[in-house]
């Protein structure tokens, strides 16, 4: 009770003051000069006004913050949208670069090669198979395109595979790293040199260590050098002549002397899982449908 009675008279002196304000305010509207307990009761209300008005501008100024806050995280968001679809975008043109940029490659390897007697169709990837025995992969042409089993596979770079089993619409291509002299169903390459066209051997095996496929039955006066290109000869009939293979990195004799090993790097890239489109290598009228 003797704490409500203190508000009151607290509450009631406040009033006063104000209204004492107040009427000092109306009898000095003419007045020059303002007496000292005057400025010391102005000095005082303004201090009182302080209390008042600082807690309420905190309040207001919080609540400014907040409705701020709620616009930046709306923008912010509105950000985030358009730098995702930027994103997706600029992904897509970069695919849509890489795949212009090879498909250049592909029509300016098969300018270069009008005039040999072969024919090459460009055909996409569309599967892999790498297993670690079998490094095979599908590709989006088959009999009705006219493809056959044994039929070169190319990128611009070089050989890379040949054609091992053809369905009507699609067909599986062997990988030249699957060469293996140990296999019954793998098959050598006869191969000479681009600059000693009188050299001669046969790609038998891929070292999947070194990462170079080995030619082999070289003769000892054979005129192959380190650096040279190597390509098919064409003999044997599976691939046809001057398909670039690889270059020469070595040469050292075989394991009785009789005939030397080369290590050749293979030309094209040898990881397919790289690979998007490739060429089928087809000889005029080898193709076509009966």
């Amino acid at each position: 009770m003797i704490k409500l009675f203190g508000n009151k008279r607290l509450i009631m002196s406040l009033i006063s003051l104000i209204i004492v304000i107040a009427l000092m305010g109306v009898t000095l509207g003419n007045r020059g000069a303002v007496t000292w307990p005057e400025k010391m009761l102005q000095d005082t209300v303004a201090w009182l006004q302080g209390l008042i008005y600082k807690p309420a501008g905190y309040i207001a100024g919080f609540f400014e913050d907040i409705s701020t806050l709620g616009q930046l995280r709306r923008e912010n968001e509105v950000l985030k949208r358009t730098l995702s679809h930027y994103a997706r975008d600029t992904a897509r043109l970069n695919v849509l670069k890489a795949e212009n940029e090879r498909l250049k490659d592909l029509l300016n390897f098969t300018e270069r090669q009008k005039s040999d007697e072969l024919i090459y169709r460009v055909a996409r990837v569309v599967a892999i198979n790498h297993d670690g025995y079998n490094n095979v992969f599908k590709i989006d042409l088959g009999a009705n395109d006219g493809i056959r089993e044994s039929m070169a596979v190319v990128t611009p770079e070089g050989l890379i595979g040949r054609v091992i089993r053809v369905a009507e619409f699609s067909s599986n291509v062997l990988m030249l790293t699957d060469i293996n002299d140990q296999s019954m169903n793998s098959r050598g390459i006869s191969v000479t040199s681009m600059e000693h066209p009188d050299s001669f051997g046969v790609i038998e095996s891929y070292d999947h260590e070194t990462g170079y496929l080995i030619m082999s039955k070289i003769k000892q006066e054979d005129p192959l050098r380190v650096g040279d290109t190597v390509i098919t000869s064409g003999l044997g009939g599976t691939y046809p002549p001057g398909l670039i293979v690889g270059t020469v990195v070595s040469r050292r004799e075989g394991t009785f002397g009789i005939t030397h090993v080369a290590e050749i790097k293979p030309a094209a890239n040898m990881d397919m899982t790289g690979l998007r489109e490739v060429l089928v290598v087809e000889r005029a009228g080898e193709g076509a449908n009966p």
